[in-house]
């Protein structure tokens, strides 16, 4: 073969390659076949000068340059078309739809228990109350002994209360709290009288866990002192409560009970929520519901907090937000409020 018939072929073959190029990929592999310095053709053409004559070099010389030119020349005109390819398929492929329904986006929503709490406290701040808060360590005297606890009562044992450090010998005793009653003794030596709180929170007893019980759970428990308090003052205020939780129809009646820092104590019901009153698996057939305990501030209390019995009287009160929960959404497991299933939870979004 010639060498001009060697140069006709390459370029033929080139161009009959260059019109299958469709992709970057064979536009790399063309260019790299022909111009490739090491092992392209058209820099092999170059090569054969060297074994040609004086007069032979010269035509063959301008005959490879002008096809170099030419293979140049085309293969940047492939880059361009294989580069506005690519940037066509890749405006096609973020192309945006604008006739297309927008994506609905998940909700976030206050979980059940907040929301009940955010209720209670609604209804509180509505009877003038104010809400205050507290540590959740808490110490001998905040949970007890300023409540009026005697040292031998059955709520400081340990089987009832999670300690967190014994203390030694003078040093106060750490738990975790087992009521927010400790806020109200706080609130009271703080404030003094007179005064009207709800303290909401997380509290801790030594509880077996099952579809009623938890060793976390949360109270909500108020306090009101003031000159001429009565247990009138604080059934009024309960059954306001109750009316604003469960509804007007909602009847309230309270029985004798004991617990160490009211006296008299009491026991609040109410009508059961689901039948009310007719008698139904959830109130066991009575058509009532116990729901929080309540009573006067016992002398003994006033006095630790520094608000002279004499003087001021008050009631206090106190209910488990996770049992209103309980009850209000006819949730029929406790744990299913602590578990974070979200096809529990967006049920009440």
């Amino acid at each position: 073969m010639s060498e001009p018939q060697a140069i006709d072929e390459i370029l033929a073959s080139f161009h009959a390659e260059a019109g299958a190029v469709s992709s970057r990929a064979d536009y790399e592999r063309l260019k790299g076949k022909y111009v490739n310095r090491e092992h392209g053709l058209v820099p092999g053409l170059f090569a054969r000068l060297k074994t040609l004559s004086g007069a032979e070099k010269a035509g063959f010389g301008k005959r490879a340059n002008e096809a170099k030119k030419e293979i140049e020349a085309a293969l940047a005109g492939l880059e361009s078309q294989v580069r506005a390819a690519e940037t066509a398929a890749r405006q096609s492929q973020e192309r945006v739809d604008v006739t297309l329904p927008g994506r609905v986006r998940p909700r976030g929503a206050l979980h059940p228990l907040t929301a009940v709490r955010r209720q209670i406290e609604g209804v509180f701040v509505r009877l003038g109350f104010s809400i205050a808060d507290g540590p959740e360590l808490e110490t001998d005297f905040y949970n007890f002994a300023a409540l009026n606890f005697p040292p031998d009562h059955p709520a400081r044992d340990t089987q009832d209360t999670l300690l967190v450090s014994a203390g030694s010998p003078g040093a106060p005793e750490y738990l975790l709290r087992t009521h927010t009653s400790p806020v109200q003794v706080r609130a009271l030596l703080a404030h003094g009288a007179p005064i009207r709180v709800v303290c909401p929170g997380r509290v801790y007893r030594k509880d077996e866990v099952d579809a009623t019980h938890s060793p976390v759970f949360h109270q909500i428990e108020g306090l009101v002192v003031d000159r001429g308090i009565t247990m009138g003052h604080l059934k009024g205020t309960i059954e306001a409560f109750l009316r604003g939780l469960f509804g007007a129809e909602t009847r309230v009646r309270f029985t004798c009970s004991y617990f160490p820092f009211v006296e008299p104590g009491a026991q609040a019901a109410m009508t059961c929520f689901l039948c009310r009153g007719a008698g139904c698996r959830t109130c066991k057939g009575s058509g009532w519901i116990e729901i929080l305990g309540a009573g006067m501030v016992h002398p003994n209390v006033l006095r630790q907090c520094g608000v002279d019995p004499e003087v001021y009287s008050g009631f206090a009160f106190g209910t488990g937000v996770d049992r209103l929960a309980f009850l209000k959404y006819g949730v029929p497991d406790l744990r299913l409020f602590f578990e974070n299933d979200l096809r529990f939870l967006e049920q009440f979004g």
